[in-house]
């Protein structure tokens, strides 16, 4: 992987990406059981650099925010490279979001270049509050030849000839400006900076790496923290494969990992439980026989690899499994809401470890990760490299309210000083996540502070522990 320490922004790590890797693939998008894309490095650069062309010669430079609001697709990291080469700020908006919601996003963070898929842009046009909206340019994904684009651009032809200036950024510039929830209410815009990013992906390839022939198979929606980093910017950095899905069917989720043996894939809590719950349903269904062998070879293969994982050795005692899962699948990510221990054991016991981790878009991706050494199911990990956290005001079971400071964390919330000066103080972000640590220096999590209830006799009790 490249060297990120000698790197001031995003654009330029990926610009050397491009050029050391330009025979490897970097995208694969698939729809359904077809493939629509497959591009390399090479390519991806030839793809990328007329957008940029036209981004200059539409007046957008550096410090100016662009917003992308798209499903995974290659599009989406064309045009995010785009704007990081002209020194723009990137706002990843989740496509889920009403028409009334994107605009008002829009307005919050004054973009002036969006980057839609059409069916959504058709939405926001017709949205009542789509006459107030301040953009300047509008690109516009796969639309019809004859469509009324209300004054957008159609991406497809939004090119220029010519090499495009680059626009080189320093660490402590903003890199993009990230939604950490939803939108009732006050929006709640992270300002991140390249340094943030720079940083974040050198702690998780530090664990996790990535290298030329790794495919990722991208299913969380890009414009979350974890995608944007684990399914762009460190596959990328590490002359890896990005494997988009224009669906989520289950039957192509499935066909995705064997198709293109997926080395690495995150998943939400909910997904992960019902690959879980499909997989015993298969075991259930084999006769008795089959099931006795299976049986032991899982106790076989959890008694071998108690201490740290042993990817071979599982292949080899469960192969039928493992070949359901394309057969090199080295572990999947989780996190972002409470993971039953049994559920990531019983991954762990087939050979297909699941690391779970802890973070927030404040300060990035991911604080903690476990990094299977050992392998733990009942903590969130232990910190990232270069990540300090610590227990605030802990009770007597050493639970307090989570704090953490690093070069992960975001620099501040958007035109909001006083909610900043409320959750990051003196250089501690305040999480409002309540955990505390074990003898081995691991997590362990317990909820939310505000949800903490305290009984007559001074007893805390969690909700999410009942849940």
């Amino acid at each position: 992987m490249l060297n990120l320490d000698q790197y001031s922004c995003l654009g330029a790590a990926l610009r050397d990406a491009l050029d050391r890797w330009p025979n490897e693939i970097c995208l694969v998008e698939a729809d359904r059981d077809r493939e629509k894309t497959r591009l390399t490095y090479s390519d991806f650069k030839e793809v990328a650099l007329p957008l940029a062309r036209a981004l200059e010669d539409a007046a957008f430079k550096a410090g100016d925010r662009a917003a992308i609001i798209m499903t995974n697709q290659s599009k989406w990291l064309i045009s995010a490279y785009a704007v990081f080469y002209r020194g723009g700020v990137l706002v990843p908006l989740d496509y889920k979001l009403t028409a009334a919601e994107h605009l008002q996003l829009l307005q919050h963070c004054q973009a002036g270049f969006l980057i839609i898929e059409y069916h959504l842009w058709r939405a926001i046009t017709q949205a009542p509050e789509f006459k107030n909206h301040k953009l300047k340019k509008v690109l516009v994904t796969e639309a019809p030849l004859r469509a009324d684009l209300a004054g957008a651009y159609r991406w497809e032809e939004f090119r220029r000839k010519g090499d495009p200036a680059f626009v080189m950024r320093e660490r402590q510039d903003t890199a993009c400006v990230v939604y950490s929830s939803g939108t009732g209410g006050r929006p709640k815009g992270c300002v991140l900076t390249h340094e943030n990013y720079l940083e974040q992906c050198k702690a998780l390839t530090a664990w996790y790496p990535f290298w030329p022939g790794v495919r990722y198979l991208s299913i969380l929606p890009t414009n979350h923290a974890i995608d944007f980093m684990v399914g762009f910017i460190g596959p990328f950095i590490c002359g890896a494969c990005v494997v988009h899905l224009r669906t989520l069917r289950p039957e192509f989720v499935r066909d995705a990992f064997v198709r293109y043996k997926i080395t690495y894939v995150s998943l939400v809590p909910m997904i992960l439980k019902n690959l879980e719950r499909g997989l015993r349903a298969k075991f259930e269904e084999l006769s008795g026989g089959k099931r006795f062998w299976l049986q032991r070879m899982i106790a076989l293969n959890k008694s071998l690899t108690r201490r740290r994982p042993k990817i071979g050795l599982s292949r080899k005692l469960l192969p039928q499994v493992h070949a359901g899962f394309g057969g090199e699948l080295r572990a999947m990510f989780t996190g972002g809401a409470f993971m039953e221990p049994g559920t990531l054991q019983f991954f762990y016991d087939l050979g297909i470890p699941v690391a779970n981790g802890y973070g927030l878009t404040e300060a990035g991706t991911s604080l903690t990760l476990n990094d299977l050494k050992p392998f733990r199911a009942d903590t969130v990990g232990k910190p990232l490299p270069g990540v300090e956290l610590r227990i605030l005001s802990p009770d007597a079971d050493g639970i307090g309210e989570v704090a953490v400071r690093g070069k992960t964390v975001m620099s501040h919330y958007l035109d909001d000083p006083e909610l900043t000066a409320r959750t990051i103080v003196d250089g501690w972000l305040v999480t409002g996540d309540l955990g505390r640590f074990d003898g081995n220096g691991h997590l362990q999590l317990f909820g939310r502070k505000k949800n903490m209830i305290v009984t007559e006799g001074g007893k805390n009790i969690y909700p999410e522990d009942i849940e």
